[in-house]
């Protein structure tokens, strides 16, 4: 996985054709740090280090990905963006959310449960789909467990640390939020719509 924050760029050095494949020696500020068998984003390409020799590193491109992108046209001397992966070396909390707001929901109620606050929302029935119970939810860009869920809605709990540290805590009936359904259920959700 790759952010498209790009690292540092390279220089293509030396190019050798093997049957339908290419490989390429590249120079760059990061060739030493990186390790045969890492994967490594050339140009928004995935491929693997498959050798280091001081300042350059190899990678071989296969016909497939060589039909599929600009790999063909590399010449020595072309400058090559690169990125290695992205380091999930560290906790990830909440859940995975893109950013990407789906939809909007009307808060209907809301009750104070004596240190928490349970809030209650209505979804167009469309959406019902991608909602299950104690699944993630973002709202306005919270990452939050579903339950109680319905056919046209669901609700949520807030703790009080996230009352006080978000909007939540001016959020009235009749509120719209914005919703940012679980990605992975997503996926799965168009995989069934395509069968």
């Amino acid at each position: 996985m790759f952010t498209g924050i790009i690292e540092t760029t390279g220089v293509v050095k030396d190019i050798i054709i093997s049957g339908s494949n290419r490989t390429f020696w590249i120079q760059s500020a990061i060739s030493t740090e990186l390790r045969i068998d890492q994967s490594v984003s050339h140009n928004g390409v995935c491929l693997t280090v498959e050798e280091i020799n001081e300042n350059m590193h190899r990678l071989t491109a296969i016909d497939e990905t060589l039909s599929k992108t600009n790999l063909n046209s590399w010449q020595p001397g072309t400058a090559v963006n690169i990125e290695r992966c992205l380091q999930m070396n560290g906790r990830l909390d909440g859940h995975i959310v893109q950013g990407h707001t789906d939809t909007t929901a009307v808060c209907i109620n809301t009750i104070e449960k004596d240190g928490s606050w349970e809030y209650n929302f209505e979804i167009d029935k469309q959406f019902a789909n991608l909602i299950i119970e104690k699944g993630s939810i973002a709202l306005n860009g919270i990452s939050l467990t579903i339950f109680n869920v319905l056919d046209h809605g669901f609700a949520v709990a807030i703790i009080p640390y996230t009352f006080q540290h978000t909007n939540m805590q001016y959020l009235k009936i009749s509120d719209r939020v914005n919703i940012e359904f679980d990605m992975i259920g997503k996926y799965v959700n168009r995989m069934m719509q395509l069968k």
